[in-house]
């Protein structure tokens, strides 16, 4: 069962990373880069700060940053649990796929922290915010979707590495999110 699940995530990978095209490789390296998201944050952090001012804005961010890095920690302690090789490491696929901007990362790929950082920020934030800004959630939601399609998209993760990565971020946003909610409540 297993066996047959990694085949079909490999196909999978195979085949969306292929749909590439040059003409759309520099949109998805922009979309992919961790950096390409500043403005983004520097927004939620706006919205935030005029919608709870800045105290609460202090009580966010933290719970934020120790999203972040609770995400960022457990998709490290599964890459070295599990140990499955990027598509673009494993010699027996790098020739199958597409390696936009030449940039692999580490050496293992299961699961995605981009996705499950990405997620699990659009998520917190899209809750916090859902009920001044109308589409917020939506749209924060689609750009971690780009986000995650953009790992397979460049060839360094599968897609069962950006679906787990996803719902670990979803998990650990609601978490958060339910955590924020209460101490904002207890600060009035």
């Amino acid at each position: 069962m297993i066996d047959s699940l990694i085949e079909k995530d490999i196909e999978l990978l195979i085949y969306l990373n292929n749909l590439g095209t040059l003409q759309w490789d520099s949109f998805w390296l922009f979309v992919t880069n961790k950096f390409s998201a500043i403005p983004l944050y520097l927004v939620l952090l706006y919205v935030t700060y005029k919608q709870f001012g800045l105290k609460k804005l202090g009580i966010i961010v933290l719970f934020a940053l120790v999203l972040i890095s609770v995400s960022d920690q457990t998709s490290n302690l599964f890459k070295y649990g599990f140990q499955r090789l990027r598509p673009c490491h494993n010699e027996d696929l790098s020739h199958l796929i597409r390696l936009v901007g030449n940039r692999c990362g580490g050496l293992y790929s299961y699961f995605s922290a981009h996705a499950s950082n990405s997620m699990g920020i659009a998520l917190f934030f899209g809750l916090l915010l859902k009920n001044s800004y109308r589409y917020v959630f939506y749209l924060l939601v689609i750009w971690a979707i780009f986000v995650a399609y953009s790992r397979i998209y460049v060839g360094v993760h599968f897609p069962l590495d950006v679906i787990t990565g996803m719902f670990f971020g979803m998990l650990y946003a609601i978490l958060s999110y339910k955590l924020v909610k209460f101490f904002l409540k207890k600060s009035l």
